[in-house]
């Protein structure tokens, strides 16, 4: 078990924007990975929430599955050689860069997030390939401007990118979260990809566990509708196996028994 002593390696001014004494959904999600950075109020958030939704490390364990497989089929298959990930949320195992490196060395990764936890946290968000280059962008994804703009600086707009989204959106009004995709979906070329997912509210106990933990959480999480997810694809041309819950996408190996799916959709799509 976690004790509350780590410490992330950042400014004094970064760690006292760090509040711990509220869960926070960056760390509740590194305690269902296994990971060691958390505090007691994650943990004991992260335990309530399973009280509802047993299932709930599973769940996470499942959104970081499709990431990885995500971006091996970009890199492998789709010959991507730049990957956009926003939102990117604290670095455990197998980050974007870590996994299309792997395939590609000379990859180029972009990492854009604005909590200064994730700041804390950025310089092992930074250790790529020699070959390749990683950075981390300090920006709120819903200025698009600014984030366009920067990733400009950073990647080559005449190639395909990845644009990488993985369970942000539920972080952001329903309202506003579609054309942010819509404008950054926009600004890349022709051939680069959308990979996302995000929860979806058709388990009436997972909508119970939000609605508990929103109660207390500072940044709310909220699951939406099949058909609000799928939206986020039009005008894509969806890749097999089209838009299905995490664990249903490319799995690695057969399942033993009965596929234990997830409250989530995901996909992958090729802007013409």
């Amino acid at each position: 078990m976690p004790d509350d002593t780590f410490e992330p390696e950042a400014s004094d001014s970064i760690l006292a924007a760090i509040d711990t004494t509220v869960p926070h959904s960056a760390r509740v999600w590194n305690y269902w990975l296994g990971g060691k950075d958390n505090y007691a109020v994650d943990r004991k958030a992260g335990e309530e929430v399973s009280k509802w939704y047993p299932e709930a490390p599973a769940f996470a364990r499942q959104g970081r599955g499709f990431l990885m497989r995500a971006v091996t089929y970009l890199a492998k298959e789709a010959g991507i050689r730049q990957f956009l990930d926003l939102g990117t949320g604290m670095p455990t195992a197998n980050n974007t860069h870590e996994v299309a490196q792997a395939y590609a060395p000379e990859s180029t990764i972009v990492y854009v997030d604005n909590d200064p936890l994730v700041l804390a946290h950025a310089n092992a968000l930074l250790v790529g390939t020699p070959e390749g280059k990683t950075d981390y962008l300090h920006i709120d994804l819903r200025d698009t401007d600014a984030v366009i703009e920067q990733a400009r600086e950073r990647m080559d707009f005449t190639r395909p990118i990845a644009l990488i989204l993985m369970g942000v959106l539920g972080h952001i009004d329903e309202n506003e979260a579609p054309g942010i995709v819509r404008r950054l979906v926009s600004a890349l070329p022709s051939g680069s990809f959308l990979a996302l997912w995000d929860g979806v509210d058709t388990d009436p106990r997972v909508n119970e566990a939000l609605k508990g933990y929103n109660e207390t959480a500072p940044l709310p999480y909220r699951h939406r509708s099949v058909e609000w997810v799928s939206a986020l694809f039009d005008g894509l041309e969806v890749v097999e196996p089209g838009l299905v819950s995490c664990p249903e996408w490319r799995p690695e190996t057969p399942e033993v028994g009965v596929l234990s799916t997830a409250p989530s959709l995901c996909g992958v799509g090729r802007k013409p």
